[in-house]
């Protein structure tokens, strides 16, 4: 087993970077671990840390190519890409994990340099993130009525499906984690509610009706937090405004590292579809 590199766009399509005939392989890949700035004030003789950040660490490396068309195939590819991923897939000891880092490709050399007879051309890439895990959780009882239930037990996540839907879950990263909830309609003035250690921790009511074939989404990432609603026809709304949701509640949900949570979406009819995702962060991996 070997460590697998690719890259993801928004569409979902891939550019590997392990594969020489139809793609390029990417050697002496660099900054993939993590670095702080530390700043330190003197109390006497002791020093206490004052200011601890983690540094942007850039991952630059070595792409060889076997042929000009598989270059000119990945600026293709940044180039009709509006969102990309790093992927990186490691094999650990008790099987292979996959996670990602929010990039941009800061640059991409064109030379006449050759090893072996290969294109060897360097990239640098600029991280807009920490790595980490997407985890999603998909239920759906469209197609079932009355007596459907069962537990749906996945790493450490569990649903119980009842009237409403509950989710229990313990964040592994090194620091909060965000959601993404799609909730399919008809729901009418749906609720998110969060509970850590069995106390109730966080309520997020939206009023709002989600018709048949319409959406409501939620997203709690940062720098990117929304509650929208996609119509039938495609449109996106914007729900952020006073008559759908209190704007001065803490409408942000994030699962706080290594802590019992229970994540509950209820609505004033039954929920029979929806999908979460959760976004296991971590500096290193």
């Amino acid at each position: 087993m070997v460590r697998e590199f690719k890259l993801v766009n928004e569409k979902g399509q891939k550019y590997s970077l392990m594969e020489l005939e139809n793609y390029c392989f990417l050697a002496e890949p660099r900054g993939l671990g993590f670095s702080r700035t530390i700043e330190y004030e003197q109390l006497g003789n002791a020093f206490i840390e004052s200011i601890s950040k983690i540094q942007q660490e850039p991952i630059t490396g070595n792409l060889l190519f076997k042929s000009y068309d598989n270059y000119k195939a990945l600026v293709d590819f940044i180039a009709s890409s509006e969102k990309i991923k790093f992927a990186y897939k490691i094999p650990f000891q008790n099987g292979s994990k996959e996670y990602f880092k929010d990039i941009k490709i800061q640059s991409l050399s064109k030379t006449q340099k050759q090893i072996n007879g290969l294109l060897s051309e360097t990239i640098n890439i600029d991280c807009l993130s920490l790595w980490y895990q997407e985890k999603n959780i998909i239920f759906d009882m469209s197609s079932q009525k009355d007596e459907m239930r069962w537990n749906f037990k996945w790493d450490t996540s569990r649903f119980v499906e009842y009237n409403n839907r509950s989710l229990e879950y313990v964040n592994n990263g090194h620091v909060e984690a965000p959601v993404e909830i799609e909730i399919n309609g008809p729901v009418t003035n749906p609720r998110l509610e969060l509970y850590i250690e069995g106390e109730s921790y966080q309520t997020v009511p939206i009023t709002t009706k989600i018709a048949k074939y319409e959406k409501l989404l939620y997203g709690t990432k940062e720098n990117a937090f929304y509650i929208k609603k996609v119509n039938t026809d495609g449109t996106i709304v914007d729900l952020f405004e006073e008559d759908v949701i209190d704007i001065n509640n803490d409408n942000v949900i994030r699962f706080p590292k290594n802590k019992s949570c229970e994540l509950r979406i209820m609505a004033n009819e039954d929920i029979t579809s929806a999908i979460i995702k959760i976004y296991e962060y971590y500096i290193a991996i």
